[in-house]
Formats: C-alpha cells, structure tokens, sequence
C-alpha cells in the first residue's frame, strides 16, 4: 500500500482546481435544463434556485476554504477533510456517500453528452431509434475515456480539461451575443406553462449545476500547495458560475417563450448567432465534467482504502494501492467505471440527476457543520489561515441542505440519511477503537458543559435549597477490591443527581505518582464501561486520607454546583475503612456534607429486588434522606422496579402520631410506597435494634439506617455487627430534607 495519498510529482495550483470546478459548474445542467427550468418555475423561480443553491455552496465554498488551511490537506478531497475533522467512522460513511455520488457523476455527463448529438440524428444516413444512437454514442464514449484515463491519470485529464473551459466561454459567449427567436418577448419573473412541475421538482434536478466544488477538492493530493489552491479555485468557480446562471437565466427569459424552452431542451441553439456552437460546448462540457469526476471518484475511494474504512484488510489494500510512479488509484478507477456503465444503462438523466443531488447535499450539510462545530468548540489548534468565513454562514449552510434534502424528495432523503446511518454501524463495528460520534461532539459538549456549569453556580448563588438532589463524591482505595461503593454511587446519581468517583492514592505528588494515576484512571474508566455509568471518575494523590478527604470536600464540582454528600465504603469481614469516616467527621459537619456508609458483605446487593428502610424514634433528622435515598435507589433499571418497605420503631405512645404521619405522605403521593409495606413495630428492651433489623430484614438486597456519628464514635460495632444481612447503607443528614 502507498504510505501517502499525495501525488509525489504533485505540481497542479489554483487554476487546475478552478478549471475542474467551473467545467462542472457551467456543464449539462445549464445547457440542458434551465431552459425547463425557465417554463416551469420562471425566471424569478429559477433566480430563487440560483439563490438557494449558492446560499448551500456558498457557505460550504467558504467552509472548505477555512477547514483546508487547518490542516494539512492529502488525496480525497472532501473526503479527506470530513474524515480528519469527524474522525474516520464518520467520515468513512460520508466518504462512501460522497464516491458514490462522484461515480454517478459520470453516469450523468456520459448520458447528456449523448442529449448533444440530438441535432445529427435527422442527418443519419440509416434509420436508428435515437434512443439506441445516444446510449450507443455514449458507451462508446465511456470506454474511450476509461481507457485514456486508466492509461493517462490526471494529466491527460487536466491537459484537456483547458481547451474544454476555453470551448465553454466561447459557447456561451455566443449564446449571449444571439437574438431573440421571437421579437418583442417580454420579461416576466413569473411567465410559465400550464401545469408545470412543482419548484423543488424543478430544484432537484438543477442541484448538479451547484456541485461543481466538490470537483475541485478532489484533486487535493495532485496539488502542490493545498492550503491556497482549494480556497483561490473554489472560490473564484463558485463566484464566476454564479454570475453566469444569473445573466444566462435572463438572456433566455428575454429571448424564448416558456413553450418554446418546454420542447426543445437545446433552446439556446436556436437563440446563438452560431447554432452548432451550443451542441459542441454541451458535449465539450459533459466531457470536461465527465473527465473531471472520473479522476476525482477513484481517489476518494483510494483515500477510504488508505484509511482502512472497509470491514475487509485485502480490499482496503486493493483500492488504496496506486500505481508506482505516480500513486495514481487504478484500481478505484475500475470501481468507477463499472458503477458508471451501470447508470449509463438506465439512460434516464433526470433520475440519475436526483441521486446526485442527495448524496452532495448530504456532504455539504456535514462540511459546513464541522466548520460551525469547530468554531463553536473554540479548539486551540483549530487556526484557519482563511479568516473570511463566520460560524452562522456554516450553520445556516448545515441547516438548509438537510432541510432542502427532505423538500426535494423525502424518501431519497430517508434512504440517503438510513444508508450512511448503516454504513456508519457497520464501520464503527468493524473499527471499534476508532472514535465515532464521541470526536464529532466532544469539543462541541465541552463548550454547552462550560455554559452551564457556570450559569448553573450564577443561578444558585443566592438560592436556598428547597428540593435536594444529590451531588455526591466517594474517596476510596478500593476501588479495584470491591465494586459495591461505585455501584451504589452510579445508582444514586443515575438520574437525579451527579456522581464523582475518586481513587485515593497515598503519596506525595511525583512523576511516579502521577504515572500511577493517569494508569489508575485509564482502569477506572475500561472498568466502568461496562456498566454504562454516569460516574464521573479522577484520582487523587495526597499524603494521608484525611488530606485528600479535605481537599475533596472543598472541590466546587463539575456539576456546577457544590458537593453535598460523601460516600464511604468497607468490608465487613475488614471494617478498618470505617476509620476513615469517623475521625474525619469534624471535616464533614463544618461543611455541612451528608454522610452515607455502607457496610458491604459478602452478599452483595442480592437480586436488587427489596429495598428495607429502618427509621427510628432517633431519626428525625435522617428519616426523609433515607426515604429519599432508597427511592432514588430503586428508579435505576438494574432494580427492576423493588419494592420498597419502611420499618418504623418507636416508643409505643409514639406510633399512633407516627403512623399517620407516614401514611398522611403516602396518601399525598408525596412516597412511592404502598401503605401495606410500612410495618410498625413498638421498641422494647427484650432485643437489639441490630437483632430485630437481622430478624425482619435477612432478605432485604440492601437495608438503609440512620445513625448519628456521636453515637458511633464511641461504638463502631453499631455499624458493623450484621451478621449475614446483605449490605447495609447507613445515612446521617447535615440538615433535614423536604420530601
């Protein structure tokens, strides 16, 4: 395979890629259709076709211009740029899009290089159906140029395509120095025929004209300085094509009647002061065109190959190899033919024109989408040399080609939009390791994440809480021992809140401690993948626990908001991590942080199906944070909708007052538990709160109790001794919450 796509006698500048553009723009489409354009929607229609398109071209003409001087610009053209900014799965689906279109492109110029010989037809010295004679004319015609193209390359190409741009001035100079075919032909913006197609009808099948600066991109890796050629050639084609549509769109409203340009789609011939002229510059242009996207297709294709897009090695190899001198794509070039014989067969150019039409649509929609997500993102090293372009002409650009691709025709545009969707799939599976759409929106989700971190912090300044949700850190160095803490945490902030995992590494910050930490986070993160989390995960370095602990607390949180509960974790079976909780509970109370311990057995969570809330006469604080907690729990998918029960114990004169407290929230919806699931139980002294916990709760998956640090301190054992119950989350709350 070639180790670049670049041409190594690459020598062509801005006029090659000007020629190859405005061969395209000035081709079949302005010769052969806007004569039936001029009937059907009128003059001040086909001006609003003009308009629209280059309102899409234009912006995409400048898009281009900025993206090709950021960076350095290979072989593939447009391919290339949309792969290295949307990353290679993406744009490998465009890129297959985009060849297809090109490939097709040939089929289109090949099939109205025939329509030119429509006036030799009467002169035949036999009798042929026309028909027959043009797909005849044009077959011939394909194989002559596949062969010179195969043997010649680009040059041959580019040495034609010179004395063909010079025929096409020269025809319509002609066009606009001719009379009109009838005197007195008044102009009228609105002077159609009856009953005539529809504006975006009409659209559809004028789009080519516009497609002319995807041509010119093409020939990226034949050129000896990208960076100014692509901006100075494009630019200047889209402008000068422009022009021209405007005054040839008004010298055929002056000159034909909207009937006259109905029947005869080489109405011009009859308006020129030299009526053969019109004939020779449809097929010089057809040809040029022809030429143009015959060298332009193989070397998307060979750039897709050279990137490895395809799912298979042998054929990735096969497409991108070029040939020895001059790295030219033959193997793409055979690819392009047979698509194009294919297109050629069908004959019907109008529908051939549709598929055209899609396809680039969809490529200028993405490219000038990069180029407002890449102004959007403010990335650094996003540094066009080309300063002229602004980020609304790329989004209203982005925003009118896919709306313009569903008013054309929306079932070409569903089966356009779900063919790349496939294709994307099939390519991300086949190169998982390549980034996706994560590459095309990550700079894009860090500015939006910006914005609202900081007006969430402005917005909250002077708020009082009123409705807690949760922002909640856990500091551990277990991480790699026991999932039960990240697993808890990833549950409580699913949905509701915002979750920051962090390892806690002992040291002092170094090289090796900081090398140990970035390989800490790369395992984190592979270990969270698979349980689809929405934990945000760091490290830590700090000397002592209680160091990193205080530093912790203090983070704002990327949330925007402040941390407001931290989690702690330890075995049962090695209940030393408890320490970490308790002697540093001076930290928690100054800056008013709920705590969560959980006490973690061997048992796990169990099947995630019964959630146990234990409240007591001494809860009065914790109670709500608790109820809260098990149903915030209980909303993640992996518990499968548990049921939640409440275990109040009280002093016996209490639980009447109690009673209808509870059931007086739950008759408001204020809980989402059935009154039948709170059970009542008076205290008495006969039995331990741990003992009738053990006797009511052995097959509770997770039981929450309140506790109050005070109480702990000076009996660790009220957090430990639970025999074989599964986990245990134990709450204490800085302040008591609303429900």
């Amino acid at each position: 395979m070639q180790k670049s796509l670049t041409n190594p006698n690459a020598g062509f500048g801005a006029m090659a890629v000007f020629m190859t553009a405005i061969s395209t723009i000035l081709g079949a489409i302005l010769f052969l259709r806007f004569g039936y354009a001029l009937a059907n929607v009128g003059l001040g229609g086909l001006l609003a076709i003009i308009v629209i398109g280059h309102v899409v071209t234009v912006p995409t003409a400048l898009a281009v211009a900025e993206i090709a001087t950021n960076q350095r610009v290979q072989g593939g053209g447009a391919y290339y740029i949309i792969s290295r900014s949307f990353g290679l799965n993406i744009g490998g689906a465009i890129g297959l899009a985009l060849f297809l279109s090109q490939a097709v492109s040939v089929a289109f110029y090949i099939i109205a290089f025939g329509e030119a010989f429509d006036p030799l037809i009467p002169y035949l010295p036999f009798e042929l159906d026309p028909v027959i004679f043009k797909k005849i004319v044009t077959l011939f015609l394909m194989t002559i140029l596949s062969v010179v193209v195969i043997l010649r390359g680009a040059n041959i190409g580019m040495q034609a395509l010179y004395g063909v741009v010079a025929l096409l001035f020269v025809s319509i100079i002609f066009f606009l120095m001719g009379k009109p075919i009838e005197p007195g032909i008044e102009v009228s913006l609105n002077n159609t025929i009856a009953n005539g197609n529809g504006f975006f009808v009409v659209f559809t099948i004028i789009f080519p004209a516009f497609t002319g600066i995807a041509a010119g991109l093409g020939l990226s890796g034949d050129l000896k300085d990208p960076k100014k050629a692509i901006p100075k050639g494009t630019l200047l084609a889209t402008v000068v094509g422009m022009v021209i549509y405007i005054i040839v769109a008004f010298k055929l409203a002056a000159s034909a009647t909207p009937e006259d340009m109905q029947s005869d789609q080489l109405i011009m011939s009859k308006i020129a002061i030299w009526g053969p002229i019109i004939p020779i510059g449809l097929g010089a242009a057809c040809l040029s065109s022809a030429i143009g996207s015959l060298l332009v297709a193989p070397r998307t294709l060979q750039a897709i190959g050279f990137d490895c897009i395809m799912p298979f090695d042998n054929f990735n190899n096969w497409i991108a190899k070029g040939r020895q001198q001059d790295n030219e794509p033959i193997n793409g070039s055979i690819i392009t033919i047979v698509i194009a014989y294919f297109f050629i067969i069908i004959g019907d150019v109008n529908f051939v024109a549709e598929i055209i039409s899609m396809f680039f649509m969809i490529t200028y929609g993405f490219i000038c989408l990069i180029s407002f997500l890449e102004h959007f993102a403010a990335d650094p090293s996003y540094r066009p040399t080309f300063k002229y372009n602004k980020w609304y002409f790329s989004l209203i650009g982005a925003i009118l080609s896919f709306w313009l691709m569903f008013q054309m025709k929306w079932t070409y545009a569903a089966l356009a939009s779900l063919l790349m969707a496939v294709t994307y799939y099939f390519i991300t599976v086949s190169n998982p390791e390549r980034q996706g759409l994560e590459k095309l929106f990550k700079g894009v989700m860090f500015q939006i994440s910006r914005q609202i971190q900081i007006f969430v912090q402005r917005a909250n300044k002077d708020e009082n809480e009123t409705h807690w949700r949760p922002f909640a850190i856990c500091v551990s160095e277990d991480s790699f021992k026991r999932q039960a803490a990240f697993d808890l945490l990833r549950w409580v902030c699913y949905k509701h809140g915002f979750g920051t995992y962090i390892h806690f590494i002992k040291g002092f910050l170094n090289k090796d401690t900081h090398d140990e930490s970035q390989n800490v986070l790369k395992r984190l993160i592979h270990q969270a993948e698979g349980s689809q989390s929405r934990v945000y995960l760091d490290t830590i370095i700090s000397p002592s626990y209680t160091s990193a602990i205080a530093q912790v607390i203090q983070l704002s949180g990327i949330s925007g908001k402040g941390n407001n509960l931290i989690l702690f974790e330890f075995s049962r079976s090695n209940p030393e991590a408890l320490t970490h909780a308790l002697d540093n509970y001076q930290l928690f109370e100054a800056t008013g942080f709920d705590v969560c311990v959980l006490n973690s057995s061997y048992k796990g969570f169990g099947y995630k199906h019964e959630i146990h809330v234990w409240i007591s006469a001494h809860d009065f604080r914790n109670a709500n944070l608790m109820i809260l907690l098990a149903y915030i729990i209980s909303g993640h998918p992996e518990w499968r909708s548990p049921l939640i029960k409440i275990f109040a114990t009280f002093p016996e004169s209490q639980i009447e007052n109690q009673r209808k407290r509870l059931l007086e929230l739950i008759h408001e919806g204020r809980l989402p538990i059935s009154p039948s699931n709170v059970v009542f139980l008076p205290m008495t002294n006969s039995q331990t709160a741990q003992e009738v916990m053990m006797e009511h709760s052995s097959d509770a998956d997770l039981v929450v109790v309140g506790f109050k640090p005070e109480q702990v301190k000076d009996n660790p054992d009220l957090l430990i001794e639970y025999g074989d119950m599964s986990n245990v989350l134990f709450v204490n709350t800085s302040h008591k919450k609303d429900l």
